[in-house]
């Protein structure tokens, strides 16, 4: 898909609407739902537990599909997309930070990182090169041969990071990343992050309870129910 200019919207969901099942009775997740993120974007999606951020950010990142609705992405319908398509959609355009790290245990942390850019079939020495930039740059510089089992909460969420900017994405998915943080280290992380976007340029949506989330935040989108019920600009 080609580049996309800052007065264009990346994403657009339009009118979604997402249930789950639990036994015979529909549990409603999203109503309605309309949403325009623009490129370098910094958004916080906050709610109480069970106010749909979660599911918001799943359908965004084209990880669930919505019961009716559109998610737009550079203008075409995401959701029509194949899933070999939409696949390559979230490797090689979005990034996913998540708040249990998610790194893949038997690989070093630079072997993490470099994993997305292997799927994408980046040149072994690129991959490399790119790695160690990535690694300095999130702090974790002298921990690129270390598996994850022996970093610390806040340096496998560094090295999270770094993986989820691998692939130069337009926009990143952080589902609670700050919740099994100490203070210090959610504070780090969410600087990290601020610099990215802005260093960057890449869009950030963060699903939170974290008021330092909120506070850091160009735009807060409060969800209730499953329905927007505040968009604001910080």
């Amino acid at each position: 898909m080609p580049p996309v200019s800052k007065s264009t919207p990346l994403l657009s969901a339009q009118s979604i609407s997402k249930s789950y099942r639990l036994g015979s009775a529909p549990v409603p997740a999203l109503h309605d739902v309309s949403l325009d993120v623009s490129p370098g974007e910094f958004i916080a999606i906050r709610g109480p537990s069970g106010s749909g951020k979660t599911t918001l950010l799943n359908v965004l990142g084209l990880l669930d599909v919505p019961d009716r609705g559109a998610v737009l992405l550079d203008g075409t319908n995401a959701v029509d997309l194949s899933e070999n398509t939409k696949s390559d959609v979230r490797r090689d355009r979005f990034g996913f930070v998540f708040q249990t790290f998610n790194l893949i245990p038997v690989l070093t942390a630079e072997e993490n990182v470099a994993y997305p850019l292997a799927l994408a079939g980046v040149p072994a020495a690129e991959r490399r090169s790119r790695v160690h930039e990535l690694l300095a740059a999130v702090g974790c510089a002298d921990k690129i041969g270390v598996r994850p089992d022996l970093l610390s909460g806040g340096q496998r969420q560094r090295v999270a990071i770094a993986r989820a900017l691998a692939n130069g994405p337009a926009v990143v998915f952080a589902d609670e990343p700050t919740a099994n943080l100490d203070s210090k280290t959610a504070d780090e992380i969410l600087d990290l992050m601020r610099r990215s976007n802005e260093e960057r340029e890449v869009a950030f949506l963060f699903a939170t309870h974290d008021p330092r989330v909120v506070e850091r935040a160009k735009r807060v989108i409060s969800l209730t129910d499953g329905r927007i019920t505040e968009d604001s600009r910080q």
